[in-house]
């Protein structure tokens, strides 16, 4: 047995509290009442007092308030079977972490809105496995392809520059890991491999032509999402406090100007089979790839059985309704008794 609401089980505490104070009440009416009348002439006023009505009056009450309190907590009993099946298709969201990545030519900055755009994203997925890398020169898988859209949210937003070993831009990492994600889940029916590519378009690296070959051999359809601007931006140097403290410089002491290289990012993009997106400001965003993400084929994971407690408090509700009903009106005196009887009896023949 499990519970809805476990809380509400600490007012079962009030009971003994309310029956203490009923009873320390009922004592001192007796006292008074001795004090003022015999008790012979108190047994002439009650002449009809039934004194075992009154008990089970005040134990159905008290039984009662007990249901509606276990009512009240929901409790779940048995199990509830139920087949799920789950569709979708497997995307990997290869987002660029590089220090060109803090520029703020695109506010609040390439990174933040990057990040905002991803988080649209998974909030849009529904059964989708979605799995994130960060790269730079190196690249790691930050959450591997999953349905926890939770988990992917959270490893998403302590992503930062700071995370990684270094600053340069490698675009060969990032897709040799992809493809080793796409391997590494079971093949599945119809279901489409989706590689989102989001950078600046900055490469210093190898060259890609390889790693690029083998995710398009394995099927996989590339999207990238180049964020930044033709003329660029000096690169930010934030302090612990958050204040700016200066820009990055080349070895000659020159401001460092980073600049959107889209011509790199459309030519992954129709290898890939994809499209190329541009964010050029804060209010740009990746709409369009919605529209073709959910034109794409999406196979079966699996149909699985969840089992789930049923949750009972309607009989524990009715139960301590009963036995309120029996309390309100069961009779406390003799005559009255003998009526409730009578209209039993009565009813028994009916």
């Amino acid at each position: 047995m499990i519970w809805e609401n476990s809380s509400y089980l600490w007012l079962l505490l009030l009971l003994p509290i309310v029956y203490g104070a009923y009873w320390w009440f009922r004592q001192r009416q007796i006292k008074k009442r001795a004090l003022l009348f015999d008790e012979r002439l108190v047994g002439q006023l009650r002449l009809n007092y039934w004194k075992t009505g009154d008990k089970i009056r005040l134990a159905a009450m008290m039984t009662a308030a007990f249901f509606f309190i276990i009512a009240l907590a929901g409790p779940k009993i048995g199990t509830e079977v139920r087949e799920v099946q789950r569709t979708g298709l497997n995307l990997v969201v290869a987002l660029d972490l590089s220090r060109s990545m803090n520029a703020e030519d695109v506010r609040p900055s390439r990174l933040d809105k990057a990040k905002f755009e991803i988080n649209r994203l998974v909030n849009r997925l529904r059964g989708d496995r979605v799995g994130l890398i960060v790269f730079t020169d190196e690249a790691f898988v930050q959450t591997p392809l999953t349905t926890d859209y939770s988990a992917m949210r959270l490893f998403l937003d302590i992503a930062n520059t700071d995370q990684m070993p270094t600053s340069g831009t490698n675009f060969t990492s990032p897709m040799q890991k992809a493809l080793e994600a796409f391997e590494s889940v079971e093949e599945l029916d119809g279901a489409a491999n989706v590689l989102l590519f989001v950078a600046d378009g900055e490469h210093h690296g190898p060259s890609y032509d390889g790693a690029l070959r083998a995710l398009v051999q394995k099927g996989v359809s590339i999207f990238t999402v180049g964020i930044g601007t033709v003329e660029g931006g000096p690169i930010p140097i934030y302090n612990s406090q958050g204040q700016l403290t200066g820009y990055h410089r080349d070895n000659q002491g020159n401001t460092v100007t980073t600049r959107l290289d889209g011509q790199t990012m459309q030519e992954i993009a129709a290898a890939g089979g994809g499209e190329f997106y541009e964010i050029r400001s804060g209010s740009d965003n990746i709409e369009p790839f919605f529209a073709r993400l959910d034109e794409l084929e999406r196979g079966e994971f699996s149909s699985q059985e969840y089992a789930d407690y049923q949750n009972q408090y309607q009989v524990l509700l009715l139960l301590g309704m009963v036995l309120f009903i029996t309390g309100l009106f069961f009779p406390d005196s003799i005559s009255e008794r003998e009526k409730f009887m009578k209209r039993f009896k009565n009813s028994e023949k009916t």
